[in-house]
């Protein structure tokens, strides 16, 4: 299987240099994420998990369901990109000549990726977790704009000098390895069967250093300074920032606290990842209040989320874990839906700020309805998966402090209120009638007319997954898939939660 993987991954890289079709390069990309998706499908329903290939792959099924989340939103994003791209060809916004390099950092972007996710040895995860960093870089600076170039370069500048962090910390765990077991390892099995007998004070101070680097993959606030500007100047790429690289953050310091809880030190690190998911979730909640830009109050959004997702695995319960890993699911479908949806939006009025929105139901109303559902699951209102999600948290988050889950509570309201107000103020504006005059050879003459905007026409491979993302959501609001629960139930058990 392992092998068939392999050159299947490759013809596709190779076959995605050939072709000069757009409609093929596309179908190239699309065909790259379905095969992930079928090979991830069939891992978890063949393999007789956690299972190990050789000295450095391993597959549990924690990381095949963060492989799941990650190529439905490829899925996704494959078809939704060909139009946005064509889109932005025909404005100007992108150089045909640049269209093969998009290709290739998407269909990369994905390969890495599950590269990093499948990783027994951390510091090939941190490595390959390094690549997509890189591949996600080529797609925010893509357009051909300054202000693209800058959000890549910041981009790149923040997470790989967080990384380097991280990587401090994999030197940490490697030491205190070598200490307990007279040989050095960064085996994530091998790690996990020892971590009792390593050093608490040292292991917090890795769980620290490593929490930096993956914070700021995954928007935690104060890292999060990268994620409003490329959400803001990335093409429907953003949805994939949103699906893979923040998961992928939460996933490594998953991975490392599991580490801690065998450990004396867990209490502070639960204390770390409370803390700093508390401290997010207010610092964007404060900053989505005066967001004008759409993408960029998407963007805090996720900041927010990836908050109440960090509250969630540092209550350390079975019960919050099981919902929080459930919450980065159902998380990733919404915002994605969010983004498509902002994505015409931006191609129908050329811009991100709501000044610039007029007439949208009469435009684009199916954006806009998109929006506003979108908007209601992302708040956590039923009946929307999102809604039992944030309430099972919520009621774990009492058994630690009250005060705390009163705090996130209002905090979420703000967030709430945010999005109402930019909703409002961005679609209560309409085009009506106006009176001006204007003075010619010393007369003055009266006018009166209507200026409305031509509808932008969405090509149905952007309508098709953003509606796809949206209804998948609310099935899951409706409806719990009894293996989707298994499969939540055995990441908590193997994880050492039960």
């Amino acid at each position: 299987m392992i092998r068939f993987y392999l050159l299947a991954m490759g013809a596709f890289l190779a076959l995605g240099l050939l072709p000069k079709s757009h409609r093929l390069m596309n179908a190239l990309a699309s065909g790259n994420a379905l095969l992930h998706l079928a090979l991830t499908c069939t891992a978890l329903l063949t393999l007789d998990l956690p299972v190990r290939y050789g000295p450095s792959l391993y597959l549990d099924h924690l990381n095949l369901y963060v492989e799941l989340i990650t190529v439905l939103g490829f899925c996704a994003a494959a078809p939704y990109a060909k139009g946005y791209t064509e889109s932005l060809m025909e404005a100007g916004e992108l150089d045909p000549k640049n269209l093969k390099l998009f290709y290739l950092a998407f269909n990369l972007l994905l390969v890495t990726a599950t590269a990093a996710l499948f990783s027994d040895n951390l510091a090939l995860f941190w490595i390959f977790a390094e690549l997509t960093t890189v591949c996600a870089a080529v797609l925010v600076a893509i357009l051909s704009a300054r202000e693209n170039i800058d959000a890549g370069l910041k981009y790149v500048f923040i997470v790989s000098g967080a990384m380097l962090f991280a990587f401090l910390g994999l030197i940490f765990l490697f030491t205190l390895s070598a200490r307990a077991l007279g040989e050095g390892t960064l085996s994530w099995i091998e790690l996990m069967e020892n971590a009792s007998s390593f050093s608490p004070a040292l292991l917090l101070a890795s769980f620290a250093f490593v929490f930096i680097g993956f914070g700021a993959k995954a928007g935690i606030a104060p890292f999060h300074t990268w994620l409003p500007d490329a959400y803001a100047r990335a093409p429907s790429v953003s949805a994939i920032l949103s699906g893979l690289m923040q998961n992928l953050g939460i996933y490594g310091i998953l991975r490392t606290y599991a580490l801690l809880r065998v450990s004396d030190s867990a209490p502070q690190a639960s204390l770390i990842l409370i803390a700093a998911g508390l401290f997010s979730i207010a610092l964007a909640a404060f900053s989505m209040l005066q967001q004008r830009n759409l993408k960029r109050l998407i963007a805090f959004s996720s900041v927010e989320h990836m908050g109440l997702l960090l509250i969630g695995i540092g209550i350390g319960t079975p019960l919050a874990l099981f919902w929080a890993l459930f919450y980065m699911l159902v998380h990733v479908l919404v915002k994605e839906a969010l983004l498509f949806a902002a994505g015409i939006l931006h191609r129908q009025y050329r811009s991100n700020m709501r000044e610039d929105m007029r007439d949208v139901f009469k435009l684009q109303p199916r954006a806009a309805w998109t929006l506003i559902l979108g908007s209601v699951a992302i708040i956590g209102m039923p009946p929307f998966p999102l809604f039992p999600a944030k309430f099972f948290i919520l009621m774990e988050s009492a058994e630690v402090s009250p005060y705390l889950t009163l705090a996130v509570l209002l905090l979420l309201i703000l967030a709430a209120a945010a999005f109402s107000n930019f909703l409002l103020k961005a679609f209560s504006r309409v085009t009506v009638e106006e009176e001006s005059g204007k003075e010619e050879h010393g007369k003055e003459t009266g006018y009166r007319k209507k200026r409305f905007q031509k509808p932008y026409v969405v090509r149905a491979g952007m309508r098709i997954p953003t509606v796809f993302m949206l209804a998948l959501a609310l099935l899951l609001g409706l409806w719990f898939p009894e293996p989707l629960r298994e499969l939540l139930e055995a990441i908590v058990l193997e994880l050492g939660y039960v």
